[in-house]
């Protein structure tokens, strides 16, 4: 029977999204593991050579932790213990990671924005912290590359530990300085959480000054919906397979087990897709023609739209809107429309659809033209894609 310790933040999804893919493996393999939860007190007060002094008093095979990396975690494999690093604030070089992709979030989130129309772009974080740094950096370049004129800004906390401070009066300033609308990018839901109490602290005239989503649009990172749905507005997250995560560090520490010299690897989170609520529920191109177009699009994709159907939205010409809906969002309308489609399919199969199923719903005639289609964008099948996102044993 293996026993695994927990040296984590249990108030946080994240954390309990990792012990529940931990507990499917341990039941699919039909082994008795033992998962123990230790508060992170024991770390503050009294220092790993106290975790490690629990963890031999606990027989534990495996400690799963937020270390510092100021932390000796060797003193762990002295003693025979396996240890991995909840990503925190530095990889460790010496013990597995539990990280992520964190530039492929930031590029998701801007390509997100994007998609919306939004041509003026933030990020809020905090400093010194290394996937912050990457989730920051793939938002930002991906921004600069979709058109070097969109403007970019960013806030950074000097929280030290505490990724729940912030100095809410610098925060509000910030916000009111940038220019509007914003699509800001948040490194994770606490943070989204901070900018939104900000703009209702931030009040004129007996109302808000900063509106969520139509002067600030925010979206988070993990998906906790605890945090999300207290928010005012809810609030829009981009998703992690944090479970698979979970059953993938099982997996790892199993091998490690069989094999203490066993080569080892970071277990590796990926970002999934994107759950809007009311936070970014706004089309926000400047030009109020195109954000109507956008806005149809993303309400009927399910339904058959033809571009007559947008001409009869605006008082424009089937031409120029042709001509200003590519000039400002770099596609005809038609391949926006499939682009848009495609992605709704994608999201469908993440979600378990069948192939068949999502072919329906979003209104293709039969399967091969969606496989067509799907390939060409995505370079794999649907079925290969979805094979992708189903849980990995």
């Amino acid at each position: 029977m293996a026993r695994v310790i927990f040296l984590t933040d249990f108030s946080e999804a994240y954390a309990r999204g990792l012990l529940t893919g931990m507990a499917r493996y341990a039941q699919e393999k039909q082994q008795p593991w033992s998962l123990i939860r230790l508060p992170l007190s024991i770390r503050d007060k009294s220092g790993i050579e106290a975790v490690v002094e629990w963890a031999k008093k606990m027989r534990a095979d495996a400690v799963i932790g937020q270390f510092y990396n100021t932390d000796n975690v060797r003193l762990f494999r002295k003693n025979g213990i396996i240890a991995v690093a909840q990503d925190f604030k530095r990889r460790f070089r010496d013990i597995p990671n539990i990280t992520g992709p964190h530039s492929l979030a930031g590029k998701m989130c801007a390509e997100y924005f994007l998609k919306k129309g939004f041509r003026h772009f933030a990020f809020y974080g905090t400093r010194d912290i290394e996937w912050m740094d990457e989730r920051r950096d793939g938002f930002r370049d991906t921004v600069v590359a979709a058109n070097p004129e969109f403007s970019f800004s960013e806030l950074r906390n000097e929280s030290n530990n505490d990724l729940w401070y912030y100095d809410s009066t610098q925060l509000t300033r910030w916000l009111e300085s940038l220019p509007k609308p914003v699509a800001i990018m948040a490194c994770d839901d606490n943070q989204a959480y901070h900018i939104a109490e900000a703009c209702l602290q931030a009040k004129g005239g007996g109302e808000a000054r900063l509106r969520i989503p139509d002067d600030i649009a925010v979206l988070g990172v993990d998906n906790d919906e605890t945090i999300c749905c207290l928010s005012s507005p809810n609030l829009s997250s981009l998703n992690q397979a944090v479970e698979q995560g979970g059953y993938d560090v099982a997996r790892l520490i199993d091998r490690l087990l069989e094999d203490p010299d066993a080569a080892w690897e970071d277990v590796m989170v990926m970002p999934t897709h994107i759950t809007t609520r009311q936070s970014t529920d706004i089309y926000a191109h400047n030009d109020v023609y195109i954000a109507e177009v956008l806005k149809y699009i993303y309400e009927n994709i399910n339904q058959k739209i033809s571009v007559d159907d947008l001409v009869a939205l605006v008082p424009l010409s089937r031409r120029l809107l042709e001509t200003r809906f590519k000039r400002e969002m770099g596609t005809p309308i038609y391949d926006y429309i499939i682009r848009v489609r495609i992605e709704k399919v994608m999201q469908q199969l993440r979600e378990g659809a069948s192939v068949s199923e999502a072919a329906a719903d979003l209104g293709f005639s039969d399967i091969k033209n969606l496989s067509r289609t799907f390939r060409q964008l995505q370079g794999i099948t649907p079925t290969e894609y979805r094979l992708k996102y189903l849980p990995k044993k």
